[in-house]
């Protein structure tokens, strides 16, 4: 069992024609044989082959869509495969330190906007948990720990505007599980218009269906389907406020990716057609692999100067 556990983590090739390789293989399943068991390399054979499943369906899915941006997306600090899509826009946009917020954001070890920070870029989150590392509040971030409703967003947004010495936000990042699509109208009503929006969509109802989440400031998500707003309600709201959808991320298919319609000009190659860009929801493909973010890591990129 141990042999094949580390034959899946090496190279094929390169295993069947080095002695070497295989001369250290053996020696270490010898060493390490003692202190596992048979159930336990059963457990991480599983684990490991649920993970190239996962990754396999990752590719397949990026291979497969009909919009070529989707090619970009790749995983640093995201969720999944986020930063790689947003990474792509601010180059295209030729934002080299900008600035961001993101609204909801966990325990602050997976987010869309911990890559810009480690590019040196300065924002403010805000959300409703303990962040799970050490931070002092800085001219390049803050965090408002809050509840977010509608009659509080404005008011939170400018003061960390203010702040932060932001005049113009580059890019904002809105996931909250719930009243995401309220808490986007109500900022972009009042002119808090980045250069690129990104929001959670209930993949659930593909374009053209039209569904918005009744709003409840006490919401809590429940692991259902009443969360956010349909592709084609976003969009809808986008167009209004003279944005361009420009992609839905490949690896679930729940975050899409709006641009100021005055750059579309730099993406060209980005489909009309709203159902060549939505992806269907797929959260199995959610499960973790590779290595974790640490505190350390994160706690890393924002206590720099």
């Amino acid at each position: 069992m141990a042999y094949y556990l580390l034959l899946i983590n090496m190279d094929h090739n390169n295993l069947l024609s080095n002695e070497s390789s295989v001369s250290s293989m053996n020696k270490l399943i010898v060493e390490n044989k003692r202190i596992l068991d048979q159930s336990n390399l059963q457990s991480q054979l599983l684990t490991i082959i649920k993970d190239l499943i996962v990754k396999n369906g990752y590719v397949s899915r990026k291979e497969n869509c009909k919009n070529p941006f989707n090619k970009y997306g790749r995983k640093c600090f995201s969720q999944t495969d986020e930063d790689g899509i947003t990474f792509e826009i601010i180059k295209r946009l030729n934002i080299k330190k900008g600035s961001y917020a993101e609204y909801g954001v966990g325990d602050g070890l997976e987010n869309n906007t911990i890559l810009l920070a480690a590019l040196g870029w300065k924002g403010f989150w805000v959300g409703g948990e303990d962040l799970n590392f050490k931070y002092k509040p800085s001219s390049k971030f803050n965090y408002s720990k809050n509840w977010i409703t509608l009659d509080n967003i404005l008011e939170i947004t400018k003061k960390n505007l203010k702040k932060m010495n932001i005049k113009n936000l580059d890019v904002i990042s809105l996931d909250l599980d719930g009243n995401d699509f309220h808490f986007t109208k109500k900022l972009l009503e009042n002119k808090i218009n980045p250069k690129l929006f990104i929001v959670e969509y209930n993949p659930k109802f593909f374009p053209p269906i039209e569904f918005i989440m009744k709003y409840n400031q006490f919401h809590n998500w429940l692991l259902d389907d009443n969360y956010g707003a349909s592709l084609e309600s976003f969009n809808k709201l986008f167009k209004d406020h003279d944005y361009k959808l420009i992609c839905c991320n490949s690896h679930t298919g729940s975050n899409a990716f709006f641009i100021k319609e005055e750059f579309k000009k730099d993406f060209e190659e980005t489909p009309e057609d709203i159902n060549d860009i939505f992806m269907e929801p797929n959260f199995d493909l959610a499960c973790k692999y590779g290595h974790f973010t640490s505190s350390e890591v994160v706690e890393n990129i924002f206590s720099k100067k």
